[in-house]
């Protein structure tokens, strides 16, 4: 059996940074180290690792008992420098040409603020333990979330949903290559809540990938249905 370290270098070396052509010329566009087996066993140390390692086991264990816990897979997501790459913006049409099939523009409303930096400049790639699959689980509405007791998502003493948030969600999108999250090309078609970041005229935001292109969106912030998933989060320093 592979240990959590080798599964997900595994993973990592195979996602999107470095299998999906139009992703891995951006990542060396910006002068990102690639995301090869190499550069993660010499950028992290054991220590972070097993942090990670920790902090993954204890979201799966942590929401067990959220909606749709059953098809959420949690691992290591990498956050490239927002120096760098700033996954809070839309992607020029060439990136997604490789994830959707032809250059498209990503869908940005133009009412959205510059969005919560939960990692900062500085370092090439930041490991975060969270969802890293296609489906995050259901925890209600926006309002439900934010307004909801720090017990209720706090894991190891960290209140997760400050890093559900825009930032984090573009990473994922990349980092997934062609398999992209809240599609609706998969078995089920969702959006991701941004409970991290604030309300932008009383609505809140969300990212889908629908009718072919990528939307980061402002919606009805007590909109609770079962399509409406978050990406609990913690940051590996």
């Amino acid at each position: 059996m592979k240990s959590f370290r080798a599964e997900q270098v595994a993973m990592l070396a195979e996602s999107g940074w470095s299998c999906c052509e139009s992703v891995a010329e951006a990542v060396a566009k910006a002068g990102l180290p690639a995301v090869t087996p190499d550069y993660l066993a010499a950028a992290f140390s054991a220590d972070q690792w097993e942090a990670a390692e920790h902090a993954v086991l204890a979201l799966r264990d942590r929401f067990a008992s959220a909606r749709f816990a059953d098809e959420t897979t949690y691992g290591v997501l990498l956050v490239p420098d927002p120096g760098k790459l700033d996954t809070r913006r839309p992607m020029a049409a060439s990136v997604r040409a490789g994830q959707l099939g032809t250059p498209t523009e990503d869908v940005f409303d133009e009412r959205l603020p510059v969005g919560v930096l939960g990692i900062r400049p500085g370092t090439p790639w930041t490991m975060v333990a969270t969802v890293t699959g296609v489906y995050g689980p259901s925890l209600g509405s926006h309002y439900r979330i934010v307004e909801g007791a720090m017990a209720a998502f706090a894991v190891a003493g960290t209140d997760t949903r400050a890093l559900m948030i825009r930032q984090l969600w573009g990473a994922r999108v990349l980092q997934s290559g062609r398999r992209l999250p809240d599609c609706e090309s998969n078995q089920r078609w969702t959006f991701t809540l941004f409970p991290g970041e604030g309300l932008t005229d009383g609505q809140a935001e969300s990212g889908t990938v629908l009718k072919g292109k990528v939307r980061f969106r402002l919606g009805k912030p007590d909109r609770g249905i079962g399509s409406a998933r978050v990406a609990p989060a913690i940051a590996i320093t």
